[in-house]
């Protein structure tokens, strides 16, 4: 069964890295767009943005084992 579980968590890793490479580019392209907008309601979504963009790119990080923690070898 360790076959098949790490079969498993690499198709995991390989789905986090292409889905957080495309909740990067929509969030930031979506920040890029709101930048100019005025307004507290308006400031808390670029806020929102800002901070779904870096945990995409976290999850890219994590995706590829650049950040320290427990999981499949590569």
């Amino acid at each position: 069964m360790e076959g098949i579980s790490a079969t498993v968590a690499h198709v995991e890793r390989i789905l986090a890295f292409i889905f957080g490479i495309v909740v990067f580019f929509v969030a930031a392209i979506a920040l890029k767009n709101d930048w100019k907008s005025k307004g507290l309601e308006n400031q808390v979504f670029k806020m929102m943005l800002a901070l779904l963009a870096l945990g995409a790119f976290l999850a890219i990080l994590a995706s590829v084992n650049v950040l320290a923690g427990k999981g499949v070898e590569i």
